[in-house]
């Protein structure tokens, strides 16, 4: 939750912190997920957000300012990263998910997580795409306003149009 409130106490306290300072606040985030991750399911994200550190640090050296920013795109990429590392070492990521809810799930059902890892790994490398874009070129507050909301507004309508297509449609429903 802490990393939601990144880029509008970037936007807010610009000024007052230096670039520096916001690097150092999102590499102690990457840090805090990297190693209080406890459960398996959990660890997988390890590697990506430890490359996601390695990427910062090296932006940080390249410019400071844009480096500041990079934080909710990079998040994005080790997302991306760890949905899409699991489409070629199964269980796919959502596989994993619906698991933990129903142990024998039917080989459609498998197909059909691996369908919304592959949306899950496009959508994030958008996204990704999308606050890099901004970072270079756009507005502060134009970042902020994607990273900080939009971004998360267009990942929970993804996330409820597949839940609703999913117990909608017949042959989808992955549970009992």
């Amino acid at each position: 939750m802490l990393g939601v409130g990144y880029p509008f106490a970037v936007y807010f306290m610009q000024g007052s912190i230096s670039s520096h300072g916001f690097i150092l606040v999102a590499l102690s985030l990457l840090a805090l997920r990297a190693f209080t991750a406890r459960s398996d399911l959990a660890r997988i994200w390890r590697m990506p957000l430890l490359v996601t550190a390695a990427i910062l640090i090296a932006t940080t050296f390249l410019n400071a300012d844009i480096a500041e920013k990079t934080y909710p795109a990079l998040m994005s990429l080790a997302a991306a990263l760890t949905f899409g590392c699991t489409l070629f070492y199964p269980p796919s990521l959502i596989e994993r998910f619906a698991r933990l809810r129903r142990r024998d799930l039917p080989p459609a059902g498998v197909s059909y997580c691996r369908k919304v890892t592959i949306i899950w790994t496009g959508w994030l490398v958008i996204n990704a795409a999308i606050s890099i874009g901004l970072a270079l070129w756009g507005s502060l507050a134009l970042w902020t306003l994607w990273t900080g909301l939009l971004s998360y507004l267009a990942m929970g309508l993804l996330f409820a149009s597949e839940y609703a297509f999913r117990h909608l449609m017949p042959g989808y429903r992955l549970s009992r």
